[in-house]
């Protein structure tokens, strides 16, 4: 059965898009009934476009019928954005063109909305990561990737455990995927690890991803960058502790130093009146024990008073020389192997020469001591500007330090070696030594692999 013209017109005017009829000079010959209940009341189709839309239109007319996206305009006030078909029709005598106009208007703005969020997430300075429900991370943003180390290539399709520090266990992970996967917010803090080794803490939101059935098809993670925080917040620590036994150190240098004095004079003499192998032997020993005990006394007193001592230009080149000529000649150092590297033309400091050299004395000392034993043991010192900063770094091969340690090796009385040989002092003053004149020091080690202190001061003025 032939199809009439009337059910052809039937159909045109069923249409739900916007169809026109122009011809090559885009004059409206006709539109369907969609059309008009949206009053379309241009006589020339072109005028309902502006800009790239109306060259394309043009374009179609003339060259090349295509499919294109524009703003489309029914009206001055009346806006659409429609996704555009020419397509000429062959069976007339003149030139005409089928246009169908279809409203896309809110794909657009959906389309629109996902590419804003894409650039936010992209550029934010936040890390952040998405990771499906069978837990693979399916994005990460440049932030990601520079706080991790990891490139994108290297996480897409990793489970998140790939920075894990191994500090939060299963137990704690448990909970966390309880949460989340009942379409909950997740909202801590996270100790992690980059691609070099370095830890790294992050307050971490974990914010399911939901669709339109209430169903979680994934996971947002956002991260904030806390490092520098809790290492301050370590310093603060540190400073209340050193605090607090300096005002403690007084009291003791009184308290117990008084009846040292003594006692050890008192020894002095009993070792004079007498000639007894024996007890000759056992005074010896007392009096090493009190000369111990003096020498905490000392190194406490000697960070808790005020320096009296002129701050003057001092030269770090000519006190690190000072601290290796003392060092490296003694009896525990000749087998070690000294590497210098002092750099030319290094800028002044402004702090007290004697402190200086403790430090460097008490960080060699330290250094030689973890390398004893080891037949290719060697000690690296080098000097350099950084910045407004000189650092000094001195590095060994030796035992070195675990790392549940390293957060304590400033503490007061805390030391790695065996009972009798550190009284855990030494780092702790140099510490306060360096920071009073408006310095840091720095350390790094793995065991077995050596350690390194790396000081810094900031250059005269």
């Amino acid at each position: 059965m032939a199809i009439t013209q009337d059910s052809y017109k039937q159909v045109f005017h069923l249409l739900q898009d916007l169809v026109f009829i122009v011809d090559d000079t885009s004059r409206v010959i006709d539109m369907n009934s969609k059309a008009k209940q949206r009053k379309c009341a241009q006589a020339m189709l072109v005028d309902c476009f502006v800009e790239d839309g109306r060259s394309h239109f043009l374009q179609s007319l003339h060259n090349n019928p295509h499919v294109f996206q524009a703003d489309f305009y029914t009206s001055s006030d009346n806006r659409l954005y429609a996704e555009v078909s020419v397509a000429p029709l062959s069976d007339t005598k003149e030139k005409l063109f089928l246009i169908v106009v279809r409203d896309v208007t809110a794909q657009h703005d959906k389309e629109l909305d996902l590419l804003r969020f894409t650039e936010v997430i992209y550029r934010t300075a936040n890390p952040i990561q998405i990771t499906s429900t069978e837990g693979k991370m399916i994005f990460v943003n440049p932030a990601f990737e520079h706080i991790t180390g990891f490139t994108r290539d290297e996480l897409i399709g990793e489970n998140p455990n790939k920075i894990s520090s191994g500090k939060h266990g299963k137990e704690f992970w448990k909970k966390v995927w309880l949460k989340i996967n009942t379409g909950q917010q997740w909202v801590g803090q996270l100790q992690n690890r980059k691609k070099n080794g370095e830890l790294f803490h992050t307050d971490l939101v974990i914010s399911p991803i939901i669709d339109d059935r209430k169903k979680v098809i994934g996971f947002l993670g956002a991260h904030r960058d806390i490092t520098e925080q809790k290492i301050l917040e370590r310093q603060v620590v540190r400073s209340q502790k050193m605090e607090t036994f300096g005002t403690l150190a007084a009291g003791i240098a009184h308290e117990v130093g008084n009846p040292l004095t003594s006692i050890s004079s008192l020894v002095q003499v009993v070792q004079r009146e007498t000639e007894d192998d024996f007890v000759q032997e056992k005074l010896e020993l007392v009096k090493n024990q009190i000369n111990r005990i003096s020498k905490i006394i000392r190194e406490l007193v000697d960070f808790a008073r005020p320096s009296t001592h002129e701050v003057k230009d001092v030269s770090i080149n000519l006190v690190v020389r000072e601290a290796l000529n003392i060092v490296q000649y003694g009896k525990r150092a000749r087998a070690i192997k000294f590497n210098v590297a002092l750099e030319d033309d290094l800028p002044f400091v402004s702090a007290v020469h004697d402190q200086i050299l403790q430090v460097f004395l008490n960080i060699l000392m330290n250094a030689v001591d973890a390398s004893m034993g080891n037949p290719e043991s060697s000690i690296s010192v080098l000097t350099k500007q950084s910045d407004e900063k000189v650092e000094i770094s001195i590095s060994d091969n030796g035992t070195g330090i675990a790392e549940h340690h390293l957060g304590k090796v400033f503490d007061p009385f805390f030391t790695t070696k065996e009972v009798g040989k550190g009284t855990g002092l030494g780092l702790w003053v140099s510490l306060g030594i360096i920071r009073n004149f408006g310095g840091d020091i720095h350390v790094e080690s793995e065991l077995t692999k050596g350690t390194t202190f790396i000081v810094r001061m900031p250059k005269k003025g």
